[in-house]
């Protein structure tokens, strides 16, 4: 098959059992490669998705300007996605954006403006979002995207990743396994599975210091993974367990799964094995599941991949115990 642009090589990614990883016999773990999106991460879906459907409805149209708070790789998508659809894009990030990200969004064309003030939680989070609002407010034709009220957000992987799932894997799936930050992709592809399989589980993957299930806001190191607000998407009721992991069980997840299976994934990545040791340490019975990798490691080797990065991180062990709730 030839497509017409890069942007319509989104999806389509490929799962593969973790045998390796995890290989326990009664424990099949089945995991979505979303870093083979061509932008490298699962962001790809909802920046198309909402891009698409604007121009579709008219919310949208060629020359407009699209703000949105990232980290990265939404950023990345968006910039890619807008510039293919004769759109501009202005990336609200922060100094916690590591250099790696900051050049990608330089190359993909997007206007990049900084905010230094931390916010009252003690990070970036909040002062992006109103910097964003404010770009919105004084710029003509701009629009902000706005990841973590977007409905479209978890629309996008409902529409996509989640069939994409259930054509490939045919036996029934007992859990899914997913890092957060918005919420869009988990609960996105859990609402699909669960059409067919609603037995499923929903184990959401939390960072140690992540305020979005409840838990007191600490400083997290890891982009993209936790939040320090409360996604407006977000409907708790329907996950079912929280695991809350540290940033050093995050990087210690990424190595296992490149030493185990040469997969070269992201810090969330990492998260997500992290929470997958901690469900089947607690299992009693044979389970099926099913997990996301959202991004590459290429973007972190400044992070959970350099030795010295993670000697300086803080003892998980001083942190509250991985917390579960049901």
């Amino acid at each position: 098959m030839i497509h017409d642009s890069v942007i319509d090589c989104v999806g389509s990614t490929p799962m593969v059992r973790l045998n390796r990883c995890f290989p326990e016999p009664d424990v099949e773990v089945l995991a979505k490669l979303e870093m083979l999106n061509p932008g490298g991460s699962m962001k790809d879906r909802p920046a198309r998705f909402i891009v698409e459907q604007g121009l579709r409805d008219g919310t949208l149209r060629p020359g407009m300007r699209l703000v949105e708070s990232t980290s990265g790789n939404l950023g990345i998508a968006l910039a890619m996605v807008a510039d293919l659809h004769g759109l501009s894009f202005t990336a609200v990030v922060d100094p916690k954006t590591s250099p790696t990200n900051l050049r990608l969004l330089e190359l993909f064309g997007a206007d990049v403006e900084m905010v230094t003030e931390p916010d009252e939680a003690g990070g970036y989070l909040h002062t992006r979002v109103r910097r964003a609002r404010e770009l919105v407010e004084t710029t003509p034709n701009a629009v902000q995207i706005n990841q973590y009220a977007n409905e479209l957000n978890w629309r996008a992987y409902h529409e996509t990743a989640g069939e994409e799932i259930l054509r490939a894997v045919e036996e029934p799936v007992d859990y899914l396994v997913a890092a957060v930050s918005t919420t869009g992709s988990i609960q996105g592809i859990a609402r699909r599975l669960r059409t067919e399989h609603p037995r499923l589980k929903v184990v959401a993957v939390d960072a140690i210091g992540s305020v979005i299930f409840g838990a007191p806001a600490a400083p997290r190191q890891i982009p993209g993974f936790g939040a320090s607000r409360v996604p407006e998407i977000l409907n708790e009721e329907e996950i079912d367990r929280v695991l809350h992991v540290a940033d050093a069980e995050s990087a210690a997840g990424c190595r296992r799964l490149l030493s185990t299976e040469k997969i070269f994934a992201g810090g969330s990545a990492g998260a997500a094995i992290a929470g997958i040791e901690h469900l089947i340490s607690r299992l009693d019975e044979p389970a099926r599941i099913v997990t996301v990798l959202p991004d590459r490691g290429e973007r972190y080797l400044d992070l959970v991949y350099n030795d010295e990065w993670v000697a300086n991180l803080p003892d998980p062990w001083q942190e509250p115990e991985a917390a579960v709730t049901s």
